[in-house]
């Protein structure tokens, strides 16, 4: 019992040291990510079928999508990317201020992609390209273009909640660094919210060229 206090106060009683506690989050949080994958494959595994069936009708209804907002959205999130894996490696010099504004600066950049979508969503409301029997556009060539819109409005919709979950995970971060809880030696929770916070960009990398870029 002598080491007991050299414990970190960071450290949970069912872990020997703090290199395992890292080593044990890193890797639940790699299962949490598969999962969140698989979840988002079944979409995928959607849209290559029904583009398989209808290949003309992606390629009319795509170009009814804004490329120019998604490109910019695309380079918004992975700005976002960037100041978030930054936020870390200030922590890791032990630069609190320095993590605090990417932290802020992250955030910002997940708020501008959602007001982006937004007025993308607003858009397809006014114009009538929604999901199935509420689909009203009629200047879209080929069958069941309504079929497109429900895939982009699953597939967009579920990255969405995804990205505000994060802000919200990346807000508590954020608050936690200004109450001093991190340090370089403890920031385990800031570096597993980064990788959940690349893979929300990495999904939005794989569904910007399927649904924008079909041509």
């Amino acid at each position: 019992m002598e080491h007991t206090h050299e414990h970190s106060p960071h450290l949970a009683h069912h872990f020997s040291e703090m290199e395992q506690q890292h080593e044990s989050a890193k890797l639940g949080m790699w299962i949490f990510l598969l999962t969140e994958i698989l979840l988002f494959g079944g979409l995928f595994t959607a849209y290559a079928i029904y583009r398989a069936w209808h290949p003309d009708m992606f390629y009319n209804a795509h170009k009814f999508l804004n490329i120019y907002l998604g490109t910019l959205n695309t380079v918004v999130l992975i700005t976002s990317s960037l100041t978030m894996a930054l936020a870390i490696r200030a922590t890791q010099m032990g630069r609190k201020n320095r993590t605090i504004g990417f932290l802020i600066f992250t955030l910002l950049l997940a708020g501008i992609f959602l007001v982006i979508k937004y007025l993308e969503y607003r858009h397809k409301f006014e114009v009538g390209q929604l999901p199935g029997k509420y689909y009203t556009f009629t200047g879209i060539e080929g069958t069941n273009p309504h079929i497109f819109f429900s895939i982009y409005f699953m597939m967009t919709g579920l990255h969405g909640i995804h990205v505000m979950a994060g802000i919200g995970v990346i807000g508590w971060m954020l608050r936690k660094t200004i109450k001093n809880t991190f340090s370089p030696e403890y920031y385990t929770p800031l570096e597993m919210t980064g990788l959940y916070w690349h893979l929300v960009d990495i999904i939005w990398i794989f569904l910007f060229p399927l649904l924008y870029l079909v041509g």
